[in-house]
């Protein structure tokens, strides 16, 4: 067995990411064969990965990626087991490869997203294969868990994450002026993020589910002793309220508690006689 140089240990966590420990072993263990080590610390982590596959990784990050002339973005939710390990450099630098990774390659699904190959910071390993070895590094299950990609070509995407990358949000708004509408498109990404809207509009909450609600509204109203001809206008009242709750046009705005975000999209609309209408956003929280 050859004796294993510093400079190769060097060149093989280079190539790897692996801790100098690992790359010492590795090659050690292959008769300091380059490629074999790699192999060596590629099946670690893959080893490593089955047994952690059932462990709950619930901690991680948030990363959002916008191109330069916010045409288009990325959001995804990359999660590991330990908020120690999520706040370290190499976790942060692979949830920031992926999003680089995705918005790149214009990538609009997780499954298609997985099967991408990384660069050479990840010898060149797929996705998938590369998240086995960071499992490997790390000692932890890591798991991409949910990834969405904004297209906007006749619009702006903007995107928002709170301190601490726990909570993110994007936003698509479809304007011909995006120049002038990008501040805002800040500033109701940041809304959706700290006001949890679940659509943009009254017109996009299934019937269903107002006809669920209603009827929860109704029982309950009923039970609290509310008079037969009172109900319908308490159902009414209720559900209003849902809707402020819920649907972001009737949102308070987060900047300006005396107006409804329906009535600050008017306000930009007559201000720069553009148009300027949110077609819709995604809303992570960590683990959510």
């Amino acid at each position: 067995m050859s004796q294993t140089s510093a400079k190769d240990v060097k060149n093989l966590r280079d190539r790897t990411g692996a801790g100098m420990m690992d790359c010492k072993k590795a090659l050690d263990e292959t008769g300091g064969d380059m490629q074999q080590a790699i192999d060596y610390l590629r099946k670690k982590g893959a080893a490593l990965a089955a047994k952690r596959a059932d462990r709950d990784a619930k901690e991680g990050m948030i990363s959002i990626k916008v191109t330069a002339d916010h045409k288009s973005g990325v959001i995804l939710e990359l999660n590991c087991e330990t908020d120690f390990v999520a706040r370290g450099d190499d976790f942060t630098g692979f949830t920031s490869a992926l999003g680089d990774l995705a918005l790149s390659t214009r990538t609009f699904s997780r499954e298609a997203l997985l099967a991408l190959k990384l660069g050479d910071a990840y010898a060149g390993e797929t996705v998938e294969d590369a998240m086995k070895t960071m499992t490997g590094k790390l000692g932890e299950k890591i798991d991409l868990r949910r990834f969405a990609f904004y297209d906007a070509p006749q619009g702006l995407v903007e995107g928002y994450i709170h301190s601490g990358a726990k909570l993110g949000a994007i936003i698509h708004i479809d304007t011909d002026k995006p120049d002038v509408v990008k501040e805002l498109a800040k500033d109701l990404a940041m809304q959706i993020a700290a006001s949890a809207p679940v659509v943009v509009d009254r017109s996009s909450v299934p019937a269903d589910f107002i006809a669920k609600e209603s009827e929860i509204y109704r029982q309950q109203a009923i039970e609290q002793g509310k008079k037969e001809e009172f109900v319908d206008k308490i159902v009414q009242g209720r559900l209003e309220k849902y809707y402020q709750d819920v649907v972001l046009s009737e949102q308070t705005f987060i900047k300006d508690d005396k107006a409804k975000v329906s009535g600050v999209l008017g306000d930009c609309r007559k201000k720069h006689q553009a148009k300027v209408d949110v077609i819709g956003f995604v809303r992570y929280q960590l683990g959510e």
